[in-house]
């Protein structure tokens, strides 16, 4: 295959790949483009890792220091609604986050690394699946900082609403942990015209709903920040008819992990009573969500005087800690790093259906992260 050389040829590449979205652990064939374009520029490359994923190393010099970087490969399940002569082929699936062009930026970046080879040390690129649903945890469980082992870690999102090409940096608790937490109000059926011989789910769920607003406003401090928002309730098929049971489906958010684990003790303690009080049960199921996202203090602060070193302070600035997630987080708990943002332009938001990925935007994040490598792999460095 021929390789991309310019900058209009890796545009094109990131259309190719939005018009092809493949869904977590399904990114087959992004995941073979990916390794083969990494060893046509020299790279020595490993797949498989977390179904899909791929690795690929870079070595140049003498110098000991190993920088890794990474890019998600997934797609959504959402149905695209632009207008775009690229738009996905896929029905019902789309890059609605961008991880085509993050994908795009860091093979951009990988070109330019091995044709310039201005640094000393090793290159990691970790082309990641599965980033909405937590891929990150399946490469790390296949071995990924074993087998490949690296000093820090960078990742990077576009972020809709900053200047299309600024670049943005938090310090700290950067993105929040998420749990999913799913109840089961079971209480009697019946005729609706009867509810006395009735044990009623319905109620018995809405005086929950309506309790769980007190969790943030009363058990929290409120100093921290946690959010609390019931997304689906599912219960009844009629009118007229009284259902079994009534099913709840709860995102929490937090950044911290008292706050989380309180909030997931209060929750099952409200359900049960407020289930209890009206003669009804309540099954609590709360499944492991993503951890908050911590960015190192050293590494951000390194990666920030890059960008301003190479782009100047007109470009460079700062975000208020997010409330979204990112499974990038798995990989910060095992090894230093930061996650940063690249301003995506005046762009529908993310996870809409007519989001689209600011082109403009792949060769100064390219640049950028070419110029982070070389500076943190700088010959003079010290180790």
């Amino acid at each position: 295959m021929s390789l991309p050389s310019t900058i209009d040829d890796f545009v094109a590449l990131r259309r190719r790949l939005h018009a092809a979205p493949e869904l977590g652990h399904a990114e087959v064939a992004t995941s073979k483009l990916v390794a083969e374009l990494l060893e046509g520029w020299g790279y020595e490359v490993a797949t498989g890792l977390g179904v899909t994923g791929v690795v690929g190393t870079l070595q140049n010099g003498v110098g000991e220091r190993i920088i890794g970087l990474r890019a998600d490969m997934d797609a959504l399940p959402i149905t695209e609604a632009t207008s775009a002569d690229y738009a996905s082929q896929t029905p019902g699936v789309m890059h609605a986050c961008g991880h085509d062009g993050h994908t795009t930026i860091l093979l951009a970046a990988a070109k330019e690394l091995a044709e310039r080879r201005n640094f000393s040390g090793t290159v990691r690129l970790i082309f990641q699946p599965a980033e909405e649903t937590g891929g990150a945890v399946q490469m790390i469980e296949d071995g990924l900082f074993e087998r490949f082992p690296v000093d820090a870690i960078f990742g990077l999102h576009n972020w809709p609403g900053v200047p299309a090409g600024q670049l943005r940096f938090i310090e700290g608790p950067a993105m929040a942990s998420v749990d999913l937490v799913i109840i089961t109000i079971r209480g009697k059926g019946g005729h609706g015209a009867l509810p006395h011989e009735t044990v009623d789910p319905i109620v018995a769920a809405s005086s929950l709903v309506m309790a769980l607003q007190s969790i943030v406003s009363r058990n929290v401090d409120p100093l921290e920040t946690a959010v609390i928002t019931v997304g689906m309730m599912n219960g009844g098929t009629m009118p007229n008819v009284i259902p079994d049971s009534v099913e709840l489906q709860i995102t929490v958010r937090s950044f911290s992990d008292a706050v989380r684990d309180r909030i997931r003790e209060r929750i099952k303690t409200l359900a049960e009573a407020q289930a209890a009080s009206y003669g009804a049960v309540a099954e609590v199921f709360h499944p492991p969500g993503f951890p908050a996202l911590h960015n190192d203090a050293e590494e951000t602060a390194f990666a920030r005087q890059v960008a301003i070193r190479h782009f100047g302070d007109a470009q460079v600035g700062t975000l208020d800690p997010l409330l979204v997630s990112e499974d990038f987080a798995f990989m910060l708990e095992k090894q230093r790093g930061s996650y940063l943002f690249i301003g995506n332009g005046p762009s529908a938001d993310l996870h809409s259906p007519r989001y689209d990925f600011n082109d403009a935007i792949i060769a100064p994040a390219a640049r950028y992260w070419v110029a982070l490598v070389e500076d943190f792999l700088a010959a003079n460095r010290p180790a």
